[in-house]
């Protein structure tokens, strides 16, 4: 059952895009007209600097787990404590092994000029140990 038109053809639907792009143009004016009144700058609270004359005296934190690497040497130490790379599994996991597990973080403290394979040694025996989060710190050591 088929219906014929008698024109010659079918109507097609036609979209008016004038109302479509009136609105379009007005939506664009009131975000440009509401985005400078966005903040640009935000205020921040600088921690105050004590007075120069008072010697305040920085106490580390003696849970703190630091492994150093000397720079020629690659020297181990561990709390300022040499120490070889057996010794350090078997200390960090004593001291590990006695943590809650959110206090089981471990910084490993480098020189750029130490290699990246001997850093990637100490942090492969850290996480043996059961470090974890394993933090690492670039510094200019001393020789």
């Amino acid at each position: 059952m088929s219906m014929k038109t008698g024109g010659g053809g079918a109507s097609r639907p036609d979209i008016n895009l004038t109302p479509l792009i009136d609105v379009l143009l007005v939506l664009l004016i009131i975000f440009m007209v509401v985005s400078p009144a966005r903040p640009h700058e935000f205020e921040t609270k600088v921690p105050e600097q004590p007075p120069e004359n008072t010697n305040v005296e920085i106490i580390p934190d003696p849970t703190t787990l630091v492994i150093s690497l000397a720079p020629k040497t690659l020297e181990l130490k561990l709390n300022n404590d040499v120490v070889t790379p057996e010794e350090l599994v078997k200390k960090l996991t004593d001291i590990l092994s006695k943590r809650p597990s959110d206090r089981k973080a471990v910084f490993i403290k480098a020189p750029k000029t130490v290699p990246y394979r001997e850093v990637v040694k100490i942090v492969d025996l850290a996480k043996g140990a059961g470090a974890e989060p394993i933090g690492l710190q670039i510094d200019y050591l001393e020789d």
